[in-house]
């Protein structure tokens, strides 16, 4: 397999795929197999065009994309401005999946290959991620891509599957018999000790360890740092350990969630997942320290061909300061010659397996040499 990036940030869209168009087709010298584009929002009423476009120029054998906030583009994230990236390859098998609100058609089944991934962009409105996960669940096939961002509500957002234009659901592309790996970097880590679930409904903790979670956080706050103090204020997150059965766990064995409130009255936590009694939790703290180490361990011995990023739309300049943080990283430390990607309302891969919905994490899919 052989794969191209190039990207635009002509403020004409036309312009632009003309350019990025021209670029692939410089590197590559056989039939375009795949082709993935990502649209920065700009450029949403133009997208029919751009589709139209890179089909009749390129001719790919299968071709996806959508719109976002920001793309990737080898080593640089374009964020908020005008801009399209190009994602393409040759020598890859790609069938495309379509799926609406969460169901998916008969003629795109999922396929039960467990050697290679699902590439999934999502609508994030309208698209039932769980079920979709559901459906995956026991194939082996792992789950790999990210929500649209360019848009703040319902029908806003653009998905393409070839010349087609869709306003929900999700499309994709099932990767063939091809050499990947998927990293996932949430970008926590764990502060204080874990605690057992003793009491809950549903996503609400009532006892952590036999107390009331409120009175576990205020110890925690009053044995933190101050460092550790103002990490939390800036989010505190809770930790779902994702396998029970280890008698040993620490940085990356938790399923990151966010904590959404407090009822002070119960002393009870409500967070972003169903945790039933039993299960194993501890609190994190997010930083751009933290979420830098965690994405350097990640990618720590992968070498790439190419790289396809999604990284959530709270990371970027928000998180880190500056840009380029995330994309620097995938492109040069897995040497990836083509790297391209998008900024994400919520972001799709494994932990340990098992296929989950992600906020501000980085997911990302790399081809191997």
């Amino acid at each position: 397999m052989r794969a191209a990036a190039a990207s635009s940030e002509h403020p004409l869209a036309a312009h632009a795929v003309g350019e990025i168009a021209g670029a692939v087709l410089e590197d590559l010298d056989d039939r375009i197999d795949l082709a993935i584009v990502f649209v920065e929002g700009s450029h949403t009423g133009a997208i029919e065009d751009v589709a139209t476009a890179l089909t009749d120029i390129l001719d790919p054998g299968v071709m996806i994309g959508t719109t976002a906030c920001g793309v990737i583009a080898q080593d640089v994230e374009i964020e908020d401005r005008s801009a399209i990236s190009l994602w393409a390859a040759t020598g890859v098998d790609a069938s495309p999946v379509r799926i609406e609100r969460g169901r998916v058609e008969p003629t795109t089944g999922w396929s039960t290959a467990a050697t290679s991934p699902t590439l999934l962009l999502a609508d994030p409105f309208s698209f039932d991620a769980s079920a979709a996960i559901a459906d995956l669940a026991g194939t082996g096939r792992r789950l790999v891509g990210g929500f649209a961002s360019a848009a703040q509500g319902p029908e806003g957002n653009r998905l393409l599957l070839g010349r087609d234009i869709f306003h929900d659901g999700a499309v994709g592309v099932e990767l063939g018999d091809v050499a990947v790996t998927t990293v996932v970097s949430q970008g926590c880590r764990p502060v204080g000790e874990p605690f057992i679930v003793t009491g809950a409904e549903r996503n609400v903790i009532t006892e952590l360890g036999s107390r009331p979670p409120l009175e576990r956080l205020e110890a925690l706050v009053t044995n933190a740092t101050e460092a550790e103090r103002d990490q939390m204020a800036a989010g505190l997150h809770i930790g779902v350990l994702i396998d029970e059965h280890r008698a040993e766990f620490g940085h990356g064995d938790f399923l990151i969630r966010g904590v959404l409130g407090l009822d002070r009255d119960r002393g009870a936590l409500a967070i972003g997942a169903e945790v039933p009694v039993g299960t194993t939790l501890q609190f994190h703290v997010r930083d751009a320290d933290s979420a830098s180490e965690d994405l350097r361990i990640r990618l720590a011995g992968i070498t790439g061909s190419s790289a396809l990023a999604f990284t959530c739309n709270g990371r970027g300049r928000r998180l880190f300061g500056r840009a380029n943080h995330d994309a620097e990283l995938v492109h040069g430390l897995t040497g990836s010659r083509a790297t391209a990607g998008m900024f994400c309302a919520g972001e799709l891969g494994p932990v340990n397996g098992v296929n989950h919905v992600h906020g501000f994490t980085t997911s990302a899919l790399v081809f191997l040499d």
